[in-house]
């Protein structure tokens, strides 16, 4: 997805307690982020206000509310926010509960969970999960394109794998991606640029920039190395069809 501008591949995580705060963020952030992440708590203290707010100042919206639930009230919930004009939503669950997701999903992307980015193998063994996270992560993203979900919410870390795996169609979104050495609550991370240059499409960004003594100038770096990882996504993409081209005449 060549064509998506610099300024919606990066998505700001507007983790926050009360619409007031995602508003000054907005603000603060709008020059040169124009995709905001809408999680639980804060669409808990703001609702489909905040987000109307949001699209009214011409930016995108992510509304990740992580739907399970049985079939039939996912189906509801996600029929509720196709009226709304969000661009991506996010869904957990069985088959069914995507099938359900995305019979409702009208205009609004669904985006399938696949293993959150603060589990490792440790924590899988620990909810039952006999299987590495890289093959837990493959099996329901292939379930979830069979299924007809638009993309994925996955770690840098399997981003390769599903790129090879599952061709340029489908939306990947990285969570947890931290410029520098992890030191949070999140375990499986990679930086902006091995994002990018691995395939992804978005990634979603809070606490780096959120935490930083001059949050524009860490937006700003963000930018940089995402521009960098597409540029070596680009190079090799054409390498790869150059290769392709000589063996071509060679078999000619």
């Amino acid at each position: 997805m060549d064509t998506i501008p610099l300024s919606e591949r990066l998505i700001f995580a507007l983790d926050l307690p009360s619409p007031e705060d995602a508003k000054r963020w907005v603000e603060r952030l709008e020059d040169q982020v124009r995709f905001f992440k809408v999680g639980f708590e804060l669409f808990l203290a703001g609702g489909f206000p905040v987000v109307e707010w949001i699209q009214s100042r011409g930016a995108k919206v992510f509304l990740d509310l992580k739907f399970f639930d049985v079939p039939a009230t996912v189906e509801r919930a996600v029929a509720q926010v196709a009226r709304r004009g969000v661009t991506f939503t996010t869904v957990h669950g069985n088959d069914r509960i995507l099938e359900a997701a995305v019979r409702a999903k009208g205009a609004v992307k669904i985006l399938a969970v696949t293993a959150l980015t603060s589990l490792d193998e440790g924590d899988l063994k620990d909810l039952g999960f006999q299987c590495s996270v890289e093959d837990l992560v493959l099996s329901r993203a292939r379930r979830a394109m069979a299924l007809g979900c638009d993309g994925l919410i996955s770690s840098g870390l399997e981003v390769p794998r599903l790129r090879r795996e599952l061709g340029s169609g489908s939306i990947l979104v990285a969570p947890g991606i931290r410029p520098v050495a992890n030191v949070d609550d999140q375990k499986r991370t990679v930086d902006p640029r091995q994002a990018f240059a691995a395939g992804a499409d978005h990634i979603v960004v809070g606490r780096p920039i959120r935490d930083a003594a001059d949050p524009q100038a860490a937006a700003q770096k963000i930018l940089a190395q995402i521009e960098e990882g597409l540029r070596e996504r680009r190079k090799v993409k054409g390498e790869r069809l150059k290769a392709k081209g000589e063996r071509l005449k060679v078999k000619g």
